[in-house]
């Protein structure tokens, strides 16, 4: 006979349905093997159930928050560009969002996550259109966590090239984006197959060059891709006709300010799932912990950053003023 602690003897008497003796204290309660094996199970059973489920609400609501940015980048944008573009920007980023998921979800999550070969560059063994996702309908959170993720990528270009890029050119470039260029470093840092972080034979995580690359939330996978293709195509469409003549500068100030802060606040708001989100789960401490640390880094970053700017602006960059576009543009740096 094995003695059980009082939780599982309560879980034990009522599966069993039978009274304890007037003679057996309360809190002992004495099983056969058999009971005590099948009450362990059920135990495990029911806790991974509730580590699922934890793991599964959290990256849900956290890729909500994320994609709640995308409204931020709309306002942001919207606000930023003279108000004769304003439609064209906003169309650009519904693009974004609804091209990028629909790409996600026929090229760019196997080319990102799945892996049949030995090689380190390129996945896409499986997965094009969902296909084995029924097997493990634990990939579904991941599926949209990261789907996400591409979204905002590809939205990162558009401010980049506002007012200046045909929306065909874009759609094209959106595509490409999505489906080749984002995925092919996803690969490369998070399947744990690529050739920046994989594990050898030993078990242990490296990279072709030595000690593995460490992305917790996407610094380098999102932001440093989609930086680097903004200022590529920023480079290859060049500035707006007259943006730096003295005599015509004023011509390209913000034509909404209150949209812009609106905007900036949406995204600081969304960062909130983007980066606590990266954890991944939430059903242990551990995590938790990791969680509320990335959410205080979050909040003071961007304050530090957008207080500097502002100070810049207003004391030392001529021509001295209140820049409170400048303010959000170093809020969101942070």
């Amino acid at each position: 006979a094995f003695s059980l602690a009082p939780p599982l003897a309560a879980i034990l008497r009522q599966r069993l349905r039978a009274p304890v003796p007037g003679a057996m204290s309360s809190s002992v309660v004495y099983a056969t093997r058999a009971e005590f094996e099948a009450l362990a199970a059920d135990v495990n059973k029911t806790q991974w159930n509730i580590d699922e489920s934890l793991d599964t609400i959290w990256m849900l609501l956290s890729m909500m928050l994320i994609f709640f940015m995308h409204s931020g980048f709309s306002l942001l944008e919207a606000g930023s560009v003279r108000l004769k573009n304003t439609q064209n920007i906003l169309a650009k980023n519904l693009i974004v969002v609804v091209v990028g998921f629909l790409t996600w979800y026929c090229f760019g999550y196997p080319l990102a996550f799945s892996h049949t070969g030995d090689g380190h560059f390129v996945g896409g063994g499986r997965g094009y259109f969902m296909d084995g996702m029924w097997d493990d309908k634990r990939l579904f959170r991941v599926w949209i966590f990261q789907a996400a993720f591409c979204a905002t990528g590809g939205t990162i270009v558009s401010g980049a090239m506002a007012e200046r890029t045909k929306l065909k050119g874009f759609g094209i470039f959106t595509v490409i984006m999505t489906s080749i260029i984002y995925p092919f470093v996803v690969f490369w840092v998070w399947s744990g197959y690529g050739f920046l972080k994989y594990t050898n034979s030993a078990g242990m995580r490296e990279s072709i060059f030595g000690e593995p690359f460490i992305d917790f939330a996407g610094s380098g996978v999102v932001h440093l891709v989609g930086g680097i293709a903004a200022l590529v195509g920023a480079f290859i469409v060049g500035p707006r006709k007259g943006r730096f003549m003295q005599e015509s500068q004023v011509q390209f100030d913000a034509h909404s300010v209150p949209l812009c802060v609106l905007g900036t606040f949406f995204l600081f708001f969304g960062w909130y799932g983007f980066n606590p989100g990266s954890t991944g789960q939430m059903h242990d401490i551990e995590n938790a912990h990791k969680a509320a640390l990335v959410a205080v880094n979050t909040t003071i970053s961007p304050c530090i950053s957008g207080l500097v700017v502002f100070f810049i602006r207003a004391k030392v960059w001529q021509p001295k003023l209140l820049d409170v576009p400048g303010f959000c543009n170093g809020i969101l740096a942070g």
